[in-house]
């Protein structure tokens, strides 16, 4: 993790905290929203979406990534997580492993809240060696 702290385009802070109060969390009331800048410049958001079948919820980052896909965005430069949590958030272990699908390993991730406090983290950082296309490629 980086202790410094980095400078985030507004509209990004914007968007995340637009889909954090978009998100779908009935049963933790845990919402989290998520937005990504691609390295073509679009802005991308996603939220949390619970489901009563608590294994079939969606978090706030893979539905971002998602939400790019599908309008022809596969490569990110940055991703914001915001939550109104005290204990700053970082993605979950299954987030992790898409985030490094899509981003650079030196790519910031970063988790903010309604204080304005941030956390920094480099995608190999969250996920050392991590299982990415280049192992397929390589193979």
């Amino acid at each position: 993790m980086t202790d410094s702290k980095i400078t985030l385009p507004q509209e990004l802070v914007d968007a995340a905290k637009d889909a954090y109060n978009k998100a779908y969390a009935p049963y933790s009331h845990f919402h989290v929203g998520a937005a990504a800048l691609t390295t073509k410049g679009t802005i991308v958001k996603g939220c949390n979406v619970e489901n009563a079948s608590y294994g079939l919820t969606v978090c706030a980052e893979r539905n971002c990534i998602s939400n790019a896909v599908i309008i022809g965005e596969t490569q990110f430069s940055l991703i914001v997580i915001y939550t109104e949590q005290e204990q700053l958030t970082p993605p979950c272990g299954a987030c992790r492993q898409v985030i490094s699908e899509f981003f650079k390993g030196d790519a910031p991730v970063v988790a903010l809240n309604h204080k304005n406090q941030q956390k920094v983290w480099t995608v190999s950082e969250l996920l050392p060696d991590a299982f990415t296309p280049q192992q397929l490629l390589d193979a």
